[in-house]
Parts: structure tokens; sequence; C-alpha cells
């Protein structure tokens, strides 16, 4: 008899038990799916450790009603290892779920254990996670250009007072440099600020 295989999208997934003690049935329906459970915790305070350990595609908590202590490790694991968390809890009350999205969950459902329901709320969980890590990107990748373009027009801004250049002779100086270096703009910039405060000093 052959062994059924795994779907194409089986996960690594870390159970956390938050005191709804249900965590066997929801085991059993990822084991049922092709899902991998890679670790079983019964306290929040290890979270951050087992992700690192095990390195899960995705965190389901099973609660009654979501603790202080885990939302916030949650929190601190959202900040160092990101991944995507499913919580299944009893309580449905805005506070409550407003208090989990903060902490980084990215899909949050009264427990149901139907495989089809189980599977649809693993896939929000991920294309949510996918879709917040993608809009983080663009964040900082736009606080980075402003902090570059503020660079740049604080090096032109020195150019100009120190050696009497006019905006545009600054900025073709600047220029020149990053070509003859073969460094960015930015890093030309850096030196030049680097050195005015090096001799203001």
């Amino acid at each position: 008899m052959a062994i059924p295989m795994p779907p194409a999208a089986a996960l690594r997934v870390l159970l956390i038990d938050d005191g709804a003690h249900r965590v066997r049935l929801v085991a059993e329906a990822l084991i049922l799916q092709g899902h991998q459970v890679v670790g079983v915790l019964d306290e929040a305070t290890r979270i951050q450790a087992a992700v690192e350990e095990l390195r899960p595609d995705v965190v389901i908590v099973d609660a009654e009603s979501p603790s202080r202590d885990t939302l916030e490790h949650l929190a601190l694991m959202h900040e160092r290892a990101p991944r995507p968390v499913v919580m299944l809890a009893d309580d449905a009350a805005s506070q409550t779920i407003r208090a989990a999205l903060r902490a980084g969950v990215s899909a949050y459902g009264v427990p149901e254990l139907q495989p089809e329901r189980l599977a649809a709320v693993l896939a929000v969980a991920q294309e949510r996670f996918a879709q917040d890590r993608s809009l983080r990107e663009e964040l900082n990748a736009a606080q980075l250009e402003l902090a570059t373009r503020k660079q740049i027009e604080r090096a032109k801004g020195l150019l100009m007072q120190e050696q009497g250049l006019s905006e545009d002779a600054a900025y073709k100086r600047l220029r020149k440099l990053a070509m003859d270096r073969g460094e960015t703009l930015a890093s030309v910039a850096q030196r030049v600020i680097a050195a005015a405060e090096l001799l203001r000093g």
C-alpha cells in the first residue's frame, strides 16, 4: 500500500498551549493535512527560544483568552524572528483581538478544527504576514532613501558654506568624488560630513 505524500505546501508548525488544552486536537488536524508539528509549548516564556531553535513556518497559539504574558512574548518574537502567527481563542472581544493583532498575530479566530477551515486560517495568516513584511520593507526602504537624501543635502550645504560653491556646483563636486572613488553618492556625502565634524571638533 502506497504511503500518501504530504502536500506541496506542508508547513513546519509550532504549537503553543495557552490554557485551552486543545493542542492535541489541533496537532492531529495538522498532521492529517500533511503538516509537521515541530514542537508543543505549554508556556509563553519559551516562544522566542523555540522559534529560533525549531525554525517553524507558522506558530499556532491555542487559548481560551490570550494571556498578557503570551502577547508580550509574541510581540518580542515578532520583532526578533517574525513568523506568521495564528491565534485560536474563545475570547472574541474586540479589545482582545486588537491586542493580539498589535502583538503580531496574523490571523485570529475562534477554534474551528475542521481541516478545510484550519487550512483557510493558515493560508490567511501566511498571506497577511507576507503583506505586512512587504509593507515594512517598503517603509524601511523609504526611510533609508529619505535619510540618504538628507545626508546628501547636508554635505552639499557644507561644501557650499566652506568652499563658496553654488548648490549645483556642490552637487557636481559630490558626484565627481563618488565617480572617482567608485563609491555611492551617499557614502561620499557621509565622508564629507564626517570630515567637517572632525575639523570642527
